[in-house]
């Protein structure tokens, strides 16, 4: 079976999903070989609820974007542009066609694996880093955020406790200041500042 983080070959099965969040309904198509394929999942949605709106304007960039919900919700409910980025091909192109279907236009959406294609600096980065990939791709991610955000910018990821949620927050600290700002379920919310 493939993982979300890779381009396997997997047959295509897209369905689409509706969801609310921050009072807002939001349509997703979603397809095999995709996070979270069967809707938004309860950790991405804490983040998107749990996030200081006002703290992420000016230029976001949605790490490891999937289907786009991250992307899309955030371009939708601020005034920030949005770049998306996924090493994920098929999700990159669910990421284009759910925009569209939601009204969002203030995004950029392209291929990078990790920060090798990005070359801007950010207000905020969020994630909710891919487990699955491993220690080397999660720590690479939310490390290596600090190099690609701007003077005061913002780190926001999601990960679970029994994921290591305790000693991711070991190691942020030794580069960020770092505030839980939520607990729920096993799920931390976790902001990054410079």
């Amino acid at each position: 079976m493939g993982q979300y983080f890779t381009n396997d070959k997997l047959p295509s099965d897209v369905k689409k999903t509706e969801c609310f969040v921050l009072g807002n309904k939001f349509t997703f198509l979603t397809d095999n070989g995709v996070f979270s394929k069967d809707g938004l999942d309860f950790g991405s949605r804490l983040l998107l609820e749990t996030i200081p709106l006002g703290e992420v304007g000016g230029k976001i960039l949605d790490m490891g974007c999937g289907y786009g919900v991250f992307g899309i919700v955030l371009g939708k409910l601020t005034s920030a542009h949005v770049d998306m980025v996924d090493v994920n091909l098929r999700a990159l192109h669910l990421t284009e066609r759910n925009a569209k279907i939601n009204g969002v236009y203030n995004i950029n959406v392209f291929v990078s694996d990790t920060y090798d294609n990005i070359s801007t600096k950010y207000s905020a980065i969020v994630t909710n880093p891919p487990i699955r990939a491993g220690k080397k791709v999660v720590y690479d991610i939310v490390m290596n955020a600090k190099d690609y955000l701007e003077e005061n910018g913002k780190l926001f990821l999601v990960i679970r406790k029994e994921q290591g949620a305790k000693s991711l927050i070991v190691d942020l600290e030794k580069i960020y200041t770092v505030e839980v700002l939520e607990k729920s379920k096993g799920y931390y919310i976790i902001k990054c500042s410079l």
